[in-house]
C-alpha cells in the first residue's frame, strides 16, 4: 500500500515522503494515528495544499523539544526506594517512575520519553538514562537511587 507520510517516522522516512507499507501497517498504525494517509489523487493534492501548515508544526514540536532537552542536560533525579540487603530494590525503578520525578520538578516528560537500555533499575546507584524527547532529540539525564531511611 502507497501511503504519503505526514510526520516524520523512524525507519520509514520523513514529512511528505511516499512509501509503501505493508497494508496492515497503514490501517492499523499509520492512518488511525494520524501519522500517514493513504496516497490517491485527492489525498496528495490535499496534503499539497496544507504542507506547509505541517511543516511549520513539525519546525516547532522540534524546537519545543530541543528546548526540553537544554532544561534536562544539567538535572539530577533522585529517587528514594526501599531497600532490602545488598542494595537490591523492593520492586524496580521503571520508565513511570523517572518520568514522574522528572514532572515532579517542573520539566513535563512523558513515560514512553524514556528508555532504559538494561532494563527497569534494580540495584542502588547511579545511573544514565536515555531521554528521546523528538525523532531527532536526544538527551540524557542522570538518575540517582537510593535507600529510603
Amino acid at each position: 500500500m502507497e501511503i504519503i507520510l505526514l510526520e516524520k517516522v523512524a525507519n520509514l522516512g520523513g514529512l511528505g515522503d511516499r512509501v509503501k507499507v505493508k497494508s496492515g501497517y497503514a490501517r492499523n498504525f499509520l492512518i488511525p494515528k494520524g501519522k500517514a494517509t493513504e496516497a490517491t489523487s485527492s489525498n496528495i493534492a490535499r496534503f499539497e495544499a496544507r504542507r506547509a501548515e505541517l511543516e511549520r508544526i513539525a519546525a516547532e514540536a522540534l524546537a519545543k523539544a530541543q528546548a526540553r532537552a537544554e532544561q534536562l542536560a544539567e538535572l539530577i533525579v533522585t529517587l528514594s526506594v526501599k531497600t532490602g540487603s545488598e542494595g537490591r530494590l523492593f520492586g524496580s525503578v521503571g520508565a513511570a517512575d523517572i518520568a514522574n520525578a522528572v514532572s515532579a520538578a517542573g520539566i513535563e516528560l512523558q513515560k514512553h520519553e524514556v528508555r532504559l537500555a538494561d532494563g527497569p533499575i534494580r540495584q542502588i546507584g547511579e545511573y544514565d538514562v536515555d531521554l528521546f524527547l523528538h525523532g531527532e532529540v536526544k538527551t540524557q539525564i542522570r538518575v540517582n537511587v537510593i535507600a529510603e531511611a
